[in-house]
């Protein structure tokens, strides 16, 4: 009984030593090739970031280069294109203000003046603050200007302004108009707006500049309404109006994908990549075309014909005109 017993535990021992040797055998047999998959796999993910580090550093010295070309040959290409006319710049809140710089240095390369600019602060668009946007319109409309019957808030503030710093008639433009210094100072005292250098010289032509990223949250479509409406109150008033961003501004909840969308992308032209050299260069095309009564949207957003305007817009060979 006791050698069964004994042979017995033997048999099993044996048994258990195999099991144990086996799965020892197939642990390590199984670590060492989860560990060759492993490295090739690090390998292959280190080729791919090689090679998408160098597509990135490439692709950084490409917009180097066009941003070179664009600052070298934007004079050349801009020359004159904008002679006796006048800009002023509006820019939305939260508008970047190195952008309207860069738009200020291609509108003077093309022969044209900036009587200055206006920043609207986030008060402007604030859902309390309409009934005095609203009153302020009412209160300081002078007597020559009509509002559109039905004329919702921002229509009526963007006519307002409009008639204070901007003009179609040549003689009119530089001059400042009755009222203007009263109109502005009553916006900048509600903390409305701010504005640099001399809007009120009315300006031929006018650059509403987007937000640098698109208003996000419940009211952000009727901000982008807001603005577009003030944008082609501006249009109405100039002899061309260019609205202006980044890329960003071209997609969902960007200002210039609103006005794409709206009835107002008939009349006034867009580029959205005005935070580039070359997009600067481009908005002065698309300015020049305005006065030639042609608007367009460029760059390289949705609904848009072309980086830039094809065939280029002529010189105009006179100055403004009524």
């Amino acid at each position: 009984m006791i050698d069964f017993r004994y042979h017995l535990v033997s048999i099993v021992a044996v048994f258990l030593a195999l099991a144990t040797g086996l799965l020892l055998g197939s642990t390590t047999a199984a670590q060492e090739a989860s560990k060759k998959i492993v490295d090739q796999n690090v390998q292959v993910i280190q080729r791919n970031n090689d090679e998408l580090r160098a597509q990135v550093t490439q692709q950084g010295e490409q917009i180097s280069g066009d941003d070179q070309f664009a600052r070298i040959t934007g004079p050349q290409v801009l020359a004159d294109r904008l002679k006796n006319e006048s800009v002023v710049f509006v820019l939305a809140p939260g508008a970047e203000d190195k952008t309207r710089t860069g738009l200020d240095a291609a509108v003077k390369a093309a022969g044209g003046t900036v009587t200055g600019w206006v920043n609207l602060e986030e008060k402007f668009l604030a859902d309390d603050q309409v009934p005095a946007v609203d009153q302020l319109a009412e209160i300081h409309k002078p007597a020559g200007l009509t509002y559109p019957e039905g004329a919702g808030t921002y229509e009526k503030a963007g006519a307002l302004l409009a008639s204070m710093l901007v003009t179609r008639d040549a003689e009119k433009a530089g001059h400042e108009e009755v009222g203007s210094g009263s109109v502005l100072q009553a916006f900048r005292d509600q903390g409305l707006l701010t504005t640099g250098g001399k809007p009120g010289a009315r300006a031929t032509l006018a650059v509403v500049v987007a937000p640098a990223k698109p208003y996000e949250g419940a009211g952000a479509e009727d901000d982008n309404q807001a603005l577009v409406a003030l944008t082609a109150a501006f249009d109405r008033g100039t002899r061309g109006t260019v609205a202006a961003g980044d890329v960003s501004s071209a997609g969902t909840g960007g200002l210039l994908a609103a006005l794409r969308s709206s009835e107002a992308s008939s009349s006034v032209s867009s580029v959205d990549a005005a935070d580039t050299s070359s997009g600067q260069v481009v908005t002065v095309l698309a300015l020049n075309g305005e006065l030639g009564g042609k608007s367009g949207h460029y760059g390289t957003g949705s609904d848009v014909s072309g980086y830039l305007p094809d065939p280029l817009p002529a010189v105009p060979t006179t100055g403004a005109k009524p």
